[in-house]
């Protein structure tokens, strides 16, 4: 069996899932003090809450350009 090469935008989708999960494990971590009572954790973690919308951009961009190659492919034809 082959396996399928990756194409242009692939990459980038990968890298934007990986730190879109990141994000959501460190909200789940954050708010998890809130429903047990415990102390908050420091602001870092906070600010570790915005890699979800970071990644969500970066997979975004790695559609777009996915997107693009495959129109340039067709236009080529």
């Amino acid at each position: 069996m082959s396996t399928p090469s990756s194409g242009p935008g692939d990459r980038l989708v990968r890298i934007g899932a990986i730190v879109f999960l990141v994000g959501a494990l460190s909200t789940l971590a954050t708010m998890a003090p809130l429903f047990l009572g415990t102390h908050p954790l420091p602001s870092v973690f906070w600010s570790l809450c915005m890699l979800m919308g970071v990644g969500f951009l970066i997979a975004a961009a790695g559609v777009v350009r996915s997107v693009r190659a495959g129109a340039r492919a067709r236009a080529a034809d």
